[in-house]
């Protein structure tokens, strides 16, 4: 597979407002996309959009994701297919406990692919594991989603689920905020983990410090509803010496 992600020319809306303005990117197999942008740009306006959110409009464009119209399936499809969007804020869910959630998840995407539901010592024995690659105490597993969490509590959460999900294309919409160094490095470390030649990231935000600890392929300035610019390492310097008004 060639392309693994194809957004040409994409435009959208929230009620009368439009946000994105003419999108074009493209992401392989194995990359690691950086989107920066400032405040308003529309960089979480993209990661609704890739993740189906109903409430955003696309008026223009298209979106492939392994070839196939992403437009055209429920958001329910697109994160069975391997789409997983960290959550800039992550909401409690108060009743819930995050074994209950996972399992329920976990069981959804593999029933929609055909597989049989997990039992449940496999299932208990995976989320273990996974909890360790991100450093969660074993007791959160009985805590109920988000309900009294830290800020970096919630964001480690988000990268848990991550990883258990085993997701092709992660969305991480600003994970990096509010975050203290020791939680930053611990997300980071998840998210490396996780790299592999076949699974890609796009990993949004307006802060060069994750960038210096998941180090992306290519990096992308989104202004004003359009990627204004595209490069390398040089970018993120160039963004931390000078902001964003230089592009």
């Amino acid at each position: 597979m060639d392309k693994l992600l194809e957004i040409h020319n994409l435009h959208a809306r929230i009620s009368d407002k439009e946000i994105l303005r003419g999108i074009d990117l493209e992401i392989r197999p194995g990359e690691v996309h950086a989107v920066m942008g400032p405040n308003g740009a529309g960089k979480s306006t993209l990661s609704a959009v890739l993740t189906g959110r109903p409430d955003y409009e696309v008026t223009e464009g298209s979106i492939l994701y392994k070839g196939q119209d992403l437009l055209a399936m429920s958001p329910e499809e697109r994160a069975w297919a391997g789409l997983f969007l960290s959550f800039q804020y992550p909401i409690e869910i108060p009743g819930v406990t995050i074994t209950a959630f996972m399992k329920a998840a976990v069981n959804a995407k593999r029933k929609a692919q055909g597989q049989p539901e997990m039992k449940a010592g496999d299932f208990l024995k995976l989320m273990k594991e996974k909890m360790a690659l991100v450093q969660m105490k074993p007791e959160f597993a009985k805590r109920e989603v988000n309900v009294g969490f830290s800020g970096g509590e919630k964001k480690r959460n988000e990268i848990f689920q991550m990883a258990l999900m085993d997701p092709v294309l992660s969305i991480l919409d600003e994970t990096d905020s509010g975050l203290d160094v020791d939680a930053l490095k611990i997300v980071a470390d998840g998210v490396n983990t996780l790299r592999s030649p076949e699974k890609s990231a796009i990993i949004i935000t307006h802060y060069h410090k994750l960038l210096e600890y998941v180090q992306p392929d290519v990096v992308h300035v989104l202004k004003a509803g359009r990627i204004v610019k595209t490069g390398g390492r040089e970018l993120i310097d160039a963004i931390e010496s000078k902001g964003f008004d230089q592009f």
